[in-house]
């Protein structure tokens, strides 16, 4: 399938890796993206696993074409959502471990545009999002649980070799049928165990030949451009997205009204940006649609408060950001930085109008108010912060998350509770201490 003689692993590595600064640019400013999981599963209602779960039949499965109302104003519905509330990029499952796909294909037969709802569901997504700018990704599934060949492929060879052509001629259409794609998102490689079981090297490389600034997830047993921790928020070595059911019982659509007590707040998902973007990661939040392609209900108010916060607090998330050397000052506050500046995010407002804040070791310069021009009083020692006079009338309206904009003269340095050598193991920061208060006289004079 590759046009190519494929080139050896470490060459492979090397050449990905001369273009990944280029290519993961605008990913590592984006920080927030939706995962959008639609499938046949969607009309069942009871997990995307429903199939293999609850042991269907492929003919017993099929039934549930019939109820596979999509509407095809709904990809728009789901883009603008997205960007109200201040995500950059979507993916989209194109095909689940069900076998069936949401596109136009010669490959696989069995799909939206033959079966079901009789349209290109992958195309109308794909101009939903260019229509507003939002990048585009294509989830797709090794796993398949209707295809022969998708068993046999782990214990013999031509079965191998049948099956993963099969995924890599879905893989060419998906490449070469919509413009530019943003990223690749693999998922479940199973039953093979190995890059050379799923002929990774040849697959991607025909990827990134027909895609060349695409970028790739880790799942296809490559290493590739960045890792998909699942349902927890776990920083990894490298670039990494977290990937979150909106639930924590489901990816796919279950019952909106049973599912309203299990599902994500606004304050949740804030809190959740904090820490990918404290700890130099993504946050992937994903959404089931209904089985007309609707969003469900419990999503709808969360999203949209959290774009509302992030219009005015997205300095604090957005932009290519290391991991923070800051993130718990005190117990009310956590923090992300970016160079000299430090976003304070306070979750609990201070009865006593004032913020201590320990740890750090560098001269502070002013702090505002995050969205505003509004200046916060402070002063500093060399144990503490303090920001002083805290008026009620700054407190952040919409979910009383206020976010303050520290920038300190450099780089901060920072220990968490420096004067309490047992936290770092025996390691005492006299000299720094020292050094902070001279520099705080000095200011002074």
């Amino acid at each position: 399938m590759c046009t190519k003689i494929p080139i050896c692993k470490e060459e492979y590595e090397k050449n990905i890796a001369e273009t990944r600064e280029q290519r993961m640019g605008w990913w590592r400013e984006a920080r927030f993206g939706m995962f959008i999981h639609y499938g046949l599963y969607s009309t069942k209602g009871t997990h995307e696993w429903a199939m293999a779960y609850e042991n269907y039949t492929q003919e017993e499965y099929r039934e549930f074409l019939k109820n596979m109302t999509f509407d095809a104003s709904m990809p728009e519905k789901w883009v603008r959502t997205a960007k109200k509330a201040g995500m950059k990029y979507i993916v989209l499952t194109t095909r689940h471990h069900e076998g069936f796909s949401l596109w136009d294909s010669k490959a696989n037969p069995y799909n939206s545009v033959n079966c079901g709802p009789g349209v290109d569901i992958v195309r109308l997504f794909v101009d939903a999002c260019r229509k507003e700018g939002i990048r585009i990704g294509f989830y797709f599934s090794l796993m398949d649980w209707i295809h022969p060949d998708a068993w046999k492929c782990a214990v013999d060879a031509q079965a191998r070799l049948r099956f993963t052509e099969y995924l890599q001629g879905m893989l060419k259409e998906l490449m070469t049928q919509y413009g530019e794609i943003d990223i690749l998102w693999y998922d479940i490689s199973r039953p093979m165990v190995s890059w050379e079981g799923w002929d990774s090297l040849r697959m991607n490389q025909m990827v990134r030949e027909l895609q060349p600034d695409i970028i790739i997830n880790n799942r296809s047993k490559l290493e590739e451009d960045f890792g998909t921790p699942e349902e927890k928020i776990d920083a990894e070595k490298g670039d990494w997205e977290a990937c979150m059911t909106f639930n924590g019982i489901s990816w796919g659509y279950i019952d909106s009204d049973s599912c309203v007590p299990y599902s994500y707040n606004a304050h949740e998902i804030i809190r959740m940006l904090c820490k990918v973007t404290a700890e130099g990661g993504n946050l992937l939040l994903n959404v089931g649609p209904k089985p007309d392609g609707s969003l469900p209900d419990e999503v709808m108010r969360p999203l949209g408060t959290v774009g509302a916060w992030l219009a005015k607090n997205g300095s604090a998330v957005y932009g290519r950001k290391k991991p923070t050397v800051v993130y718990r000052t005190n117990g009310l506050c956590s923090a992300t930085q970016d160079g000299n500046k430090v976003y304070l995010w306070n979750w609990i407002w201070p009865k006593e109008k004032e913020l201590r804040l320990g740890g750090f070791m560098t001269v502070l310069k002013q702090v505002k108010v995050l969205g505003t021009e509004i200046q916060v009083e402070f002063d500093q020692n060399e144990h503490y912060i303090r920001l002083k006079n805290l008026s009620e009338k700054n407190r952040d309206p919409l979910l009383s998350i206020t976010v303050f904009e520290l920038e300190f003269e450099e780089e901060p340095e920072y220990a968490r509770a420096f004067l309490y050598p047992q936290l770092h193991l025996g390691k005492v920061y006299t000299d720094k201490i020292r050094e902070l208060r001279d520099k705080l006289k000095e200011k002074e004079i």
